[in-house]
């Protein structure tokens, strides 16, 4: 059986704990704190954090008492979130869209900052359908998304958005710890609401929240033009 690979895997490689340092990253504990309350986690509830890249997320979960199980493409990202992990936390190398977890064994499912979901074109239902699969009748699913409409109205001179598809193309350099640059090619799909909805609707979910955030700071806040992603909320349908 072939290894998993995805485009981002060399990017990946290349950063390695300089990830850490890119200014999506610091708002860690803002995000967990209102997904906490949000989905209802409890201590000893399971999470599947899909596209967990080095763990921030999961490891800040553990921390209120969470079980965590963490999955990723990027071996090297695995190897950083393994390294640091506090008590509570699994990592699994492996594709978003297969994740290897027995069905409806989580209490909840979450990708955000397009760490699984919004990086495959296509393929992003696949992914949601995973998640709703891995999460019990009555579980919650939470994915973060970009804004076809933000992308749209604040496109940067790098960037190439194809209408048609909804994909946006960013031409950019990454850097390692050593300051050192990878020229890099990044392919995030942009959604509008009513394409998230349908999605999760298709995957046996039913819509609870669908908000516009800002890494960082995510907030109740009603669908608008100016924040760059969507948070939306799903529960699944109990039988």
């Amino acid at each position: 059986m072939s290894e998993p690979h995805h485009w981002f895997e060399p990017l990946a490689d290349h950063m390695g704990p300089a990830y850490l340092r890119y200014s999506f990253t610091k708002g860690t504990e803002q995000e967990v704190g209102f997904l906490v309350e949000t989905l209802g986690l409890q201590r000893g509830d399971r999470v599947l954090d899909v596209g967990c890249g080095p763990g921030r997320h999961a490891h800040a979960l553990a921390k209120r008492g969470i079980v965590v199980v963490g999955v990723d493409i990027s071996e090297a990202f695995m190897v950083l979130a393994r390294a640091q992990a506090p008590k509570g936390c699994a990592f699994v190398r492996a594709d978003a869209r297969a994740v290897p977890v027995a069905p409806g064994s989580f209490d909840a499912a979450i990708s955000l900052c397009q760490g699984g979901f919004g990086l495959l074109d296509a393929d992003d239902v696949v992914v949601l359908d995973a998640m709703a699969q891995a999460v019990k009748p009555g579980g919650l699913v939470a994915v973060s998304a970009f804004s076809s409409y933000f992308a749209v109205r604040h496109l940067e001179t790098t960037d190439d958005f194809d209408a048609s598809s909804g994909v946006n193309h960013e031409r950019t350099e990454v850097r390692n710890e050593a300051g050192e640059t990878l020229p890099a090619d990044l392919w995030t799909s942009c959604f509008t609401p009513r394409e998230l909805q349908l999605m999760a609707q298709r995957s046996g979910l039913a819509v609870e929240h669908l908000w516009s955030v800002t890494p960082g700071a995510y907030g109740v806040n009603p669908p608008d033009l100016d924040h760059p992603e969507w948070l939306l909320v799903g529960r699944k349908a109990v039988r």
